[in-house]
């Protein structure tokens, strides 16, 4: 009975042993297998797309102003004293109406010793117009004469009477006389106008052309866009006046940097959005100006840009609200595909020479090697490399490599 006793503690004290190894080894195995996990690199969370068929538009999206395309500036034609501009930004003229008159503007004030400088000068004018006057009198007695001579010697020399040499030299004095009296008529006439000017210089221009003016007439039919000087005052000859336009004949032009407009074509599509009314204008483009210029950016850089012209499509009761000078968004169709393969531009990163995307694979990344053709708003055409439906990593980051685990977010 004690035998059988100590059998049964000793099989028991086995299976104890033989327990306690098993769990040991499993704490053991469990243990390994958790250090094993632990050291596993995690999969890298990625955002994920996808390559699709569909259509893919290029556009450029840039400010512009509205513009009457036809508008005239009116300026002064001549150096006088301008009246007041009754009329105000927004008034209806015709053609041919008058803007504005413009008389002779008055003679400046004279301290007194200009002035008795003047009045010296005047007497002086005077004094020369009474001698031309003089000298006129005597070359026309002496041209009276002498005329009275030639016709009494013409008829000696007919009889015979006097030598040939006297009657050429009474010919040439004949002569003589009347170019004396032409030069003294033109001194008379110098000898007016420098006494006209000494009057004018006093202020005593009594001339026939003082008191009229000169009437600054529209140039064409619409609306007053605005008025650079509305007061009385002295106006210089070409100073602006009233600038005229027709708000009905509107355009749109927009600055484009130079290497952009150059694939910019007359026709090019452009939706103006922005603009203050509840739905887009719709445009194409008219003209490309053949001339740059340089125009600094936000950042103070100077760039190289040029004026695009867009003509509006849309009938004018749609966009009557806007007006000369009005600020807009436009947004330009440089390209349109109708059915290419596109991915997210993120997911496109530069690959030696070319360019490549991260597939995602079973939970892997690979390299894929693609060609690129057009940029779009958000995505890329895809010429090769890359069939639609294949999902790819969208901005990787440098953890993801080839072959490395990666998971979507």
């Amino acid at each position: 009975m004690e035998e059988l006793t100590h059998r049964t503690r000793e099989r028991r004290r086995v299976v104890a042993r033989r327990v306690r190894r098993a769990l040991l080894a499993l704490g053991i195995a469990g243990a390994s297998l958790a250090a094993v996990l632990a050291l596993r690199p995690r999969a890298v969370p990625v955002d994920a797309g996808r390559s699709t068929r569909g259509p893919l538009l290029v556009v450029v999206e840039e400010s512009g102003k509205t513009r009457v395309k036809d508008r005239y500036l009116v300026s002064a034609p001549a150096t006088g004293s301008l009246s007041r501009l009754v009329i105000e930004p927004g008034d209806t003229v015709n053609e041919g109406d008058v803007i504005a008159e413009i008389a002779p503007a008055q003679s400046p004030l004279l301290d007194a010793r200009t002035r008795a400088q003047a009045q010296a000068r005047l007497g002086a004018a005077l004094s020369a117009l009474g001698q031309a006057d003089a000298q006129t009198a005597r070359a026309r007695a002496a041209r009276a004469l002498s005329d009275s001579e030639l016709q009494r010697l013409t008829r000696l020399e007919r009889a015979g009477s006097i030598s040939r040499q006297a009657f050429e030299q009474a010919q040439f004095e004949a002569q003589m006389r009347a170019e004396e009296v032409n030069s003294a008529v033109f001194a008379r006439k110098v000898a007016t106008e420098e006494a006209r000017l000494a009057r004018a210089a006093l202020g005593r221009d009594e001339g026939p052309g003082r008191n009229l003016h000169v009437d600054v007439l529209a140039p064409a039919s619409g609306r007053v866009l605005r008025v650079f000087q509305q007061s009385e005052g002295v106006v210089s000859a070409g100073a602006p006046l009233v600038e005229v336009g027709d708000p009905a004949r509107l355009e749109v032009i927009v600055d484009l940097l130079t290497t952009v407009a150059v694939q910019v074509r007359p026709g090019t599509p452009v939706t103006i959005h922005d603009w203050g009314g509840e739905h887009p204008l719709n445009g194409r483009v008219r003209l490309v100006e053949p001339s740059g210029f340089t125009k600094p950016s936000a950042l103070g850089v100077d760039e190289q840009r040029v004026n695009v012209v867009v003509a509006l499509t849309d009938p004018p009761d749609r966009w009557a609200a806007l007006g000369d000078g009005y600020r807009v968004e436009t947004r330009l169709v440089l390209w349109r595909g109708e059915d290419v393969t596109r991915i997210p531009q993120g997911a496109v990163f530069r690959h030696g020479d070319g360019w490549a995307v991260y597939r995602i694979d079973g939970g892997r990344a690979a390299l894929a090697a693609v060609q690129i053709g057009h940029r779009g708003e958000t995505d890329v055409e895809v010429l090769a490399g890359l069939a639609p439906g294949v999902a790819v990593a969208v901005h990787p980051g440098d953890r993801v490599q080839a072959g490395a685990r990666v998971e979507a977010r």
